[in-house]
């Protein structure tokens, strides 16, 4: 790996069978949905690098969720754990039977992390939403996400619910790996010219290997009215917000993730078949 590579520390915890391998597998190991339940429990801390857009390398800990690790993490282990990191994910169970604990360790973590990496950009991920009846699934969501707000205090956390089974869970980490590129501005700007040249009323940009998008653009447009003269004027391309001055009407606010799985389980079946996927 080159000496130049931008490595960030990206510390992935949870309560043991929250789903945090699973969730890893599927978005960096081409795992699919159904293949997940083989997975066995994470042992101690499981490493992995991941190479994004050229310099950028995740480098990812999985720590597994069992007591006895847990409490090592925050004692023995709590300065290699908690130091550098750069992101913080927690994977809550939204169907845990033991939420009092998990909300401690919860802060256990937010107390290591003030103390060894205060920069450190802070994301939960409610999981198993897929479990929750679908009339009840906003307000339980809307109630935990009050709760572990008030608990990372004074750190501000963004909080996903998520599940292996639909576009959540693409959404989600899309929004984590954005946070970590250095470059996006440049990114963006060479997307919105790019829209502009083609003409394109939309242009999305993902990762390579794991599908994830990195960032979009709409063309928004204004009409400026001179006495008989109409003139049509790209007013901004927007990144990450849709304006309600479109070239055309986009209504289904999923489509990025769904064409992010799409194309994964495209590139998966290419490669059962042995046929190329470029």
């Amino acid at each position: 790996m080159p000496s130049t590579a931008m490595k960030k520390k990206v510390l992935l915890m949870g309560k043991s069978g929250s789903g945090k391998t699973s969730m890893r597998s599927i978005i960096f190991a081409n795992y699919i949905a159904r293949d997940t339940r083989r997975l066995g429990a994470t042992i101690d801390v499981e490493h992995s690098h991941v190479r994004f857009l050229g310099n950028l390398v995740l480098n990812l800990w999985d720590c597994g969720g069992q007591d006895t690790f847990m409490e090592n993490y925050f004692t023995s282990q709590r300065d290699n754990i908690f130091r550098n990191v750069e992101v913080l994910i927690y994977v809550f169970d939204v169907e845990s039977r033991e939420l009092e604990k998990d909300m401690h360790y919860y802060q256990s973590c937010l107390e290591a992390i003030l103390q060894n990496s205060p920069d450190a950009k802070i994301f939960c991920l409610v999981h198993k939403m897929d479990l929750v009846q679908e009339d009840q699934r906003d307000l339980i969501f809307k109630e935990r996400e009050e709760d572990l707000k008030r608990l990372s205090r004074p750190l501000e956390c963004v909080c996903f619910r998520t599940s292996i089974w639909d576009e959540t869970l693409y959404k989600a980490w899309s929004s984590i790996v954005y946070q970590l590129i250095p470059n996006v501005q440049q990114l963006e700007m060479n997307l919105r010219n790019f829209a502009q040249i083609i003409e394109a009323d939309e242009v999305l940009l993902f990762e390579r290997a794991t599908f994830l998008r990195i960032t979009s653009v709409w063309i928004a447009m204004a009409f400026e009215v001179t006495g008989r003269m109409v003139t049509v004027l790209p007013i901004r391309c927007l990144c990450k917000v849709i304006s309600h001055y479109q070239c055309k009407e986009q209504r289904d606010v999923h489509r990025f993730e769904k064409i992010s799985n799409i194309i994964k389980q495209f590139k998966l079946s290419c490669r059962a078949f042995n046929c190329p996927s470029k």
